[in-house]
C-alpha cells in the first residue's frame, strides 16, 4: 500500500479510507499478509484519482466508477473529453484576461458590464471545442416532442441527462443515472434524481406523461424500462431509432461507407416494432435538419467535416463504442475522401436536402 501511495502521490491515510468505505479496496496479500493492489485495482485506483483531482465528489465517483455499462476504455475518454473541456476554459479565459490587460494598458476603461461578459456568457461562446457545448436542445425536433407531450402538466424525463428538450412550462421530475450527467444539468432545471429506468422510484401512472430522449439504447434492460415508463404515466413520448428497415445501416453514408462497425452498436438493441409493441406506441418519422444543433450521431449529414472534429465525436457514444481503431479509420478515410472529392461525388444529392430521415423515430401512446 506503500508503494502504492507513493505512486500515485496520495496518502496511505487516503488509501486506507477508500477501502474502508469500499471505493478501492485491495484484493491480494502478500506473503506477510499485508494488503496489495492487483492489476484491476490499481486500473480502479486510477480512475477514482483522476475523477476525484476533476472536483467529483466521494459519492459521485463511486457512481462513476461502478457503472458496469462502462469499462476502462470508455472512462480514459470520458476523463479525456473532461480533461480537455476544462483546457479549454482555462484557455478561452485566459484570452478574455489578455484582451482586457491590453484594453487596460491601452487606457480604454472596461466596463462591469464587459468584465462579466468576458468571463460569463461570451467565454462559453469561445469554448466551441468542449463537448458538452455540442449537445444542444434543437427547436425543430423539440417541437415534435413537445408537441406530443400535449397538454400534460407533470412530464417524467427518464434517462434525462443534462436536461435537452425538457418542457420549461411544464412540471418536470428527471431521472439520470450518471453523475457525469447529472453535474452538468444547468442551474434552474428540474429536480434530478440518481436512478435508473429499469426500477423508477414511482407509483403507478404518477405522472401525465413520461418522456425519454435519444436514451434508451444506453439503458441495460430497454424494454423493462419502457414497461416502467408505461406504469408510472398515463402517456409514453421516447425520441429513439429504428433498426427494423432492411439495410437499415445504409441510410446514412457515415455508417455505410466508413463506420460499419455501427451495426455491431445497435445489434442487440430492440426492434421498433417490440418497442411500440411494448408500449402500445405509434411511431412517426423526425427528420433531421441540416443545420441541427444537437450534435447526435447524425446530425451533421450535410456537413461531413464536423465528423473530423474530436469535441464532436467526444459528445456521442458510438465512437466509443466502436473502440479506437475503427474511429480513426472512419476519420482518415472521410478526411481523405473529402479532400479528393470522391464524397462529395458520393453524396451530391445531399445537398439539395432540408432534412433527412435517417432512422429517428418518435414513439407515442
Amino acid at each position: 500500500m506503500g508503494r502504492v501511495a507513493e505512486l500515485a502521490d496520495v496518502s496511505v491515510r487516503t488509501l486506507h479510507h477508500y477501502d474502508e468505505i469500499g471505493l478501492v479496496r485491495p484484493s491480494a496479500r502478500t506473503v506477510a499478509g499485508y494488503r496489495a493492489y492487483s492489476a484491476g485495482d490499481v486500473e480502479r485506483l486510477r480512475e477514482v484519482l483522476a475523477y476525484r483531482r476533476l472536483g467529483f465528489g466521494l459519492r459521485e465517483v463511486a457512481e462513476l466508477v461502478d457503472d458496469p455499462s462502462i469499462d476502462a476504455v470508455a472512462h480514459l475518454r470520458r476523463l479525456r473529453g473532461l480533461l480537455l473541456e476544462r483546457r479549454d476554459r482555462a484557455d478561452a479565459m485566459a484570452a478574455a484576461i489578455d484582451r482586457e490587460l491590453e484594453a487596460r494598458a491601452r487606457g480604454l476603461k472596461v466596463t462591469p458590464q464587459e468584465q462579466l461578459e468576458m468571463l460569463g456568457a461570451r467565454l462559453y461562446d469561445a469554448i466551441g471545442g468542449a463537448y458538452t457545448v455540442t449537445r444542444r436542445t434543437d427547436p425543430r425536433i423539440a417541437a415534435q416532442i413537445w408537441d406530443a407531450i400535449g397538454d400534460a402538466q407533470t412530464v417524467l424525463n427518464v434517462g434525462a441527462g443534462t436536461g435537452s428538450y425538457e418542457p420549461a412550462d411544464r412540471d418536470v421530475t428527471a431521472v439520470e443515472p450518471s453523475a457525469v450527467m447529472r453535474g452538468q444539468r444547468p442551474p434552474g432545471s428540474a429536480p434530478c434524481l440518481a436512478a435508473a429506468a429499469e426500477s423508477l422510484p414511482f407509483e403507478d401512472q404518477s405522472f401525465d406523461v413520461a418522456m425519454a430522449v435519444s436514451t434508451v439504447h444506453h439503458w441495460r434492460n430497454p424494454i423493462a424500462g419502457l414497461r416502467e415508463m408505461r406504469r408510472v404515466a398515463h402517456r409514453v413520448v421516447v425520441l429513439t431509432f429504428d433498426t427494423d428497415e432492411p439495410g437499415w445501416q445504409d441510410r446514412f453514408w457515415l455508417t455505410r461507407d466508413y463506420l460499419p462497425e455501427f451495426a455491431t452498436v445497435l445489434a442487440g438493441f430492440p426492434s421498433l416494432a417490440g418497442m411500440t409493441d411494448t408500449i402500445g406506441a405509434r411511431a412517426e418519422p423526425v427528420p433531421i435538419p441540416w443545420d441541427c444543433s444537437d450534435g447526435l450521431f447524425e446530425a451533421y449529414w450535410r456537413r461531413p467535416k464536423a465528423y473530423l472534429e474530436e469535441h464532436v465525436r467526444r459528445a456521442v457514444s458510438v465512437w466509443t463504442r466502436v473502440g479506437p481503431q475503427a474511429e480513426q479509420r472512419a476519420v482518415r478515410s472521410l478526411s481523405a475522401d473529402l479532400d479528393s472529392g470522391r464524397w462529395t461525388e458520393r453524396n451530391t444529392t445531399l445537398t439539395d436536402l432540408d432534412t433527412a430521415d435517417l432512422g429517428l423515430r418518435l414513439l407515442t401512446t
